[in-house]
């Protein structure tokens, strides 16, 4: 069986049949060039930003190698195989290397001759690169009298085209000598010449230098018949325009060549259509007249030039961008209010934020739009609150995910010197939108990476930053776009993983759990008239009635901070009660429709010692988790399991030390092991040291920790209890748990002040400040 590697150079894959390795007796690397051939005696500058091709470089530099130049003889094809590249290739000498500051290189290299491939192999040290088997090129005696007579003919083209070229520098002719061979002068002459690419790979193809002389001296004359044809079409324009109108001359010219050849000019139109558009553009004085060079640019070239794509792809970018064009605002906080209230279920404190916005910006038109970023597990309507807030201004909406993003590129655009380059994100959410004050929602941005290619963090920073935005410059736009109309939203999980740079310039806006009590109400006021509206189902209502329904799919069906699970499985029983024609429902035909439960509470018996609760928050929302602890006779060995991190195991160090300091514990002759259900969840966080200090004494002193009894809170070694962070998530996994008590630091005592009313009264809230405290509680 034969297997292949791919390897990426310059935008190609290029398929190797590994078993051809073994048969490396000698090699040349390979530099593979799109759109740009190089011949012997020819010397050419480029710039390399692929991570291979500086690889190939620096291998052939180092080993003191020259480098193989070849094209693929499919230009079009984006992934060729070893097929499509040629049997004729161009031995190149890399004469220097510059490093430039966008981690590109500038390479000079310069051919010294053809050779025949035999074979393209992978490289023995690195399967990356790619290598070839060569050998030279054995070219045929030609007659003297023969090749003296095509040399005359040839450097008397040569002549005759420069002579009737204005634009054509004779400089080539100080590089023709009489020393040149006919093999040599080819190459120099066909280097020189404006050809195509497809035609210099025609010559760097063509072996026989006699053939090549022929062809050179057949398009010589071609050349020369165009630029006589182009000096008539230049009389007959002049000649029908005037003094005043000479600013139209290249129009007129188009216009002329149109008419002779009966034809109708794409490019032309094109250009037409560009020159109208930026007309219309109300934009700076400086970015006007760098389109206008850019649409005389592309007007100038010829239509199958290979840059006319690049050029009409950047215009239809920058003339279609909105530069002044805005939606109009909605300047009613109460309507906006109103809107907001009835899409979403809770979450003031956002929607107050944003009323409080359009009333002072009613004030003060100048005033900057804020920055939020909203916080809070996956499921409470970060997103969706975002899209609600984007409908009650009035404005266009657009959604950038930036998890997992590490290359800065994606957000400010590649230059356009790099192949396939493109706008960044921004830049294509606003052409999307059509508007320069839309809603950008930039998700996860806890979720960001930073490597090699950049730091996408700093990057966002100059986007959001109001001080900074008004002049934003997009790598491929080039040209500064103000950003300062964009109201910005941004999301994470944790802010204890949100890049600093960008945690000191946003406003913090929480989202917590929801508790069960809540779950439900928004299951019969948001989620259920949804559902049944979108299905158009009228006879299959649930009502208050079925509460105890609702509560025991919430229970047993959905385990998350948010509601999205729910609105899935409430989707799925209502399109299955339809399809079944079931009317009315009960526990048993839930289960019938939705099968057995997901999730069933836990069965671990916490009326047992050394077993407590203990709160946590995970990027999921708050959870109780339990802590077991036992014993059994040993050396004083300290056993962890369950996926504890480091600080959970610093937590465990310091409260085993505090209590054999503080209360004589002794664990000289036993073994201790720490447990920390459900192992595939990583437990780590500074606040499970009371926890795991209760747990311990209440296995060496032998009493029972009751099931409805939870902590929260880190301990010192002289037994002070710590404050700690997320309170309220931890009080609604607790709330939504059936406990009942939670003993919590002192120093968290004015969070409490954020609490609903309901939450409160379920639960009995102890703060302790000492872990003396809950020892005389349980254990005195």
């Amino acid at each position: 069986m034969d297997f292949f590697f791919t390897f990426k150079l310059h935008t190609f894959i290029i398929t190797i049949n590994v078993w051809e390795v073994s048969n490396l007796y000698n090699s040349i690397p390979v530099i593979l060039l799109k759109e740009l051939i190089i011949l012997p005696n020819q010397e050419i500058k480029i710039e390399l930003n692929n991570l291979i091709s500086r690889k190939i470089i620096k291998f052939a530099i180092d080993n003191n190698l020259n480098v193989l130049v070849v094209t693929p003889l499919n230009i079009i094809e984006e992934e060729p195989s070893v097929d499509d590249l040629p049997k004729i290739g161009v031995i190149a000498k890399v004469k220097n290397r510059i490093q430039l500051a966008d981690g590109s290189i500038r390479v000079t290299l310069r051919g010294i001759g053809r050779c025949s491939v035999k074979k393209y192999i992978a490289n023995y040290s690195d399967i990356d690169i790619l290598d070839s088997i060569i050998e030279p090129i054995v070219i045929n005696e030609i007659d003297e009298i023969e090749q003296n007579v095509i040399r005359r003919k040839l450097i008397d083209s040569l002549k005759e085209y420069i002579s009737s070229s204005d634009n054509v520098s004779n400089s080539i002719m100080s590089q023709i000598t009489d020393d040149k061979t006919l093999d040599t002068l080819t190459d120099i002459i066909a280097a020189f010449l404006p050809f195509d690419i497809n035609k210099k790979l025609d010559y760097m193809q063509n072996v026989d230098p006699l053939a090549r002389a022929k062809q050179l001296i057949n398009d010589i004359t071609e050349e020369i018949k165009l630029n006589e044809l182009d000096d008539e079409i230049d009389d007959l324009t002049h000649e029908k325009i005037s003094e005043d109108s000479r600013k139209y001359i290249l129009k007129e010219k188009i216009k002329t060549i149109k008419n002779e050849l009966g034809e109708v000019s794409v490019h032309e139109e094109d250009v037409y259509d560009f020159k109208e558009r930026l007309n219309k553009l109300k934009i700076s004085k400086e970015t006007k007249l760098k389109i206008e060079q850019e649409i005389k640019k592309f007007e100038s070239l010829n239509d199958v030039s290979p840059e006319i794509g690049l050029y009409r792809n950047y215009l239809d970018w920058v003339i279609n961008l909105p530069w002044n064009k805005l939606s109009k605002d909605e300047t009613n906080a109460n309507v906006v209010e109103k809107i907001l209230n009835e899409s979403h279920y809770g979450l003031e404190e956002v929607k107050q934020r944003i009323v409080e916005y359009v009333a002072i910006k009613n004030i003060n038109k100048d005033i900057k739009s804020p920055i939020i970023c909203l916080v809070g597990p996956p499921g409470v309507g970060k997103t969706s609150i975002a899209i609600s807030i984007a409908n009650a201004l009035n404005k266009k909406f657009y959604k950038i995910s930036v998890g997992g993003l590490n290359d800065s590129a994606e957000l400010i655009g590649h230059r356009r010197t790099y192949l396939g380059a493109n706008p960044g994100k921004i830049i294509q959410g606003l052409k999307k939108c059509g508007v320069k004050n839309p809603v950008f929602l930039i998700d996860e941005v806890d979720k960001m990476l930073r490597d090699y290619k950049g730091d996408p963090a700093s990057t966002l920073l100059e986007i959001i930053d109001p001080i900074q935005n008004n002049s934003f410059v997009d790598n491929y736009i080039e040209e500064p776009f103000d950003l300062s109309e964009v109201l910005f939203i941004l999301t994470a999980n944790s802010t204890s993983d949100i890049p600093s740079t960008i945690l000191d310039r946003v406003e913090i806006i929480n989202l917590n759990s929801y508790t069960l009590f809540e779950k439900k109400d928004i299951a019969f006021k948001y989620i259920l008239p949804r559902i049944f509206a979108e299905h158009k189902i009228y006879n299959y209502q649930m009502t208050l009635e079925d509460e105890e329904i609702i509560s025991y799919i919430i229970k047993n069906y959905t385990n998350e901070a948010g509601v999205r699970e729910l609105e899935r499985t409430l989707s799925t029983l209502t399109r299955k009660r339809v399809i079944n024609k079931i009317k009315s429902l009960d526990i048993a035909k839930v289960i019938e429709l939705l099968g057995k439960p997901k999730y069933q509470e836990d069965n671990l018996n916490l009326e047992k010692i050394g077993v407590v609760n203990n709160l946590a928050v995970t990027s999921f929302g708050g959870s109780v988790s339990k802590i077991e602890s036992v014993k059994f006779k040993g050396n004083g060995n300290l056993i962890i399991t369950g996926s504890a991190g480091d600080v959970l195991k610093e937590s465990i160090t310091v409260a085993l030390s505090y209590l054999r300091s503080e209360y004589g514990i002794n664990t000289a002759n036993i073994d201790l092991h720490l447990h920390f259900p459900a192992s595939s969840i990583k437990k780590d966080g500074p606040s499970g040291g009371v926890g795991i200090a209760t747990s311990i004494l209440s296995l060496l002193l032998k009493k029972n920790i009751a099931s409805d009894v939870a902590f929260t809170g880190e301990i010192s070694l002289n037994g002070q209890i710590l404050k700690i962070g997320g309170l309220k998530e931890k009080l609604i996994a607790a709330y939504n748990n059936d406990i009942k008590m939670v003993f919590i630091p002192s120093a968290n005592k004015s969070d409490l002040e954020e609490l609903p009313s309901y939450l409160l009264k379920k639960l009995t809230i102890i703060t302790v400040n000492d872990y003396q405290e809950i020892y005389t509680k349980f254990f005195k």
